[in-house]
């Protein structure tokens, strides 16, 4: 994905360009699928849902019983979405948690087929492999994802933990971050949990090839899951519908942050998506987007 967004194609009909999304889906709750396959829908793309695992809720909230598919059967599902007559309306792809490290190949060999049909198709991994408390998948699935699926991708969306983990680096600041994201291979990193100017703040840190540019906004102590999974949904949505790589930032953060209020209002242990749809396609909060890094211009863009 070069530095000019990707134009969404409209089919005949004026029907748009399909998004596949390959994550967890919970029967409970907002994580994984259930918030990617909300938020791209919401902002205008039909959804080719994928499951790699089912869970009856988050297992943060306590004992989930797993049902992963058989690799082969998901091989062959893959493989069908791929080559089957569909897959000319597909304009991006979207991986996140992985149940099995043998999904990787099949994704990867899915990604590889589709772009020799739609070679402008921007593929987004997002390696959910951990947070500030370490892994939270197996070293297999974390190894898989990061020697199958980062390197082919256009776009990689880990937070600050899993690219440190990625690059096996120590990321004590955000030109620390700069440096590990365009060593980590795709051309587009955004890095969530970066580093934010003003204390109790967080940053979305985007880097390009050439610049790198950092959205903040406020933090929440005990936030709900799947921040990480909305954020990266969102921005690829508003790449897909042709916005910059830069109101694509600034939007999607708005939006996460606006979801994140009103959760925390309502009390809610999951984002409260559904009450707060609106608010994807149109976040109300004022969000700066600036240039950070050595490399970076001087540009700045405000809500």
């Amino acid at each position: 994905m070069s530095g000019t967004a990707h134009k969404a194609d409209v089919r005949s009909g004026g029907q748009p360009g399909s998004v596949a999304v390959i994550s967890s889906h919970v029967a409970r709750g907002a994580v994984g699928n259930r918030a990617a396959v909300f938020a791209i829908e919401t902002l205008g793309h039909p959804v080719i849902a994928v499951p790699t695992v089912l869970l009856p809720w988050h297992p943060g909230h306590g004992p989930a019983t797993r049902i992963v598919h058989d690799n082969r059967q998901f091989a062959g599902f893959m493989a069908d979405l791929a080559h089957g007559p569909f897959a000319g309306e597909i304009d991006a792809v979207l991986s996140g948690y992985l149940g099995d490290a043998g999904q990787a190949a099949a994704i990867a060999a899915s990604v590889a087929a589709l772009r020799s049909v739609r070679p402008d198709l921007v593929y987004a991994c997002d390696p959910v492999i951990g947070d500030e408390s370490g892994l939270y998948v197996s070293g297999q699935v974390a190894r898989a994802i990061a020697g199958t699926l980062v390197p082919v991708a256009d776009l990689a969306t880990p937070n600050r933990f899993e690219l440190a983990w990625l690059s096996g680096r120590v990321l004590e600041d955000n030109e620390a971050i700069i440096d590990a994201a365009r060593a980590l291979g795709p051309p587009a990193v955004l890095v969530t949990s970066a580093f934010a100017a003003q204390p109790g703040m967080t940053g979305n840190l985007l880097v390009l090839r050439e610049t790198a540019h950092l959205a903040e906004h406020a933090a929440f102590d005990r936030a709900p899951n799947g921040t990480g999974d909305l954020t990266a949904a969102l921005f690829l949505a508003h790449l897909v519908n042709g916005r910059g790589h830069l109101e694509a930032l600034r939007r999607a953060t708005a939006s996460v942050h606006d979801v994140l209020a009103n959760t925390r209002a309502r009390g809610a242990d999951e984002l409260t998506l559904a009450a707060d749809a609106a608010l994807l396609s149109e976040p109300v909060s004022d969000i700066d987007v600036r240039s950070v890094g050595r490399r970076s211009e001087d540009i700045t863009i405000g809500g």
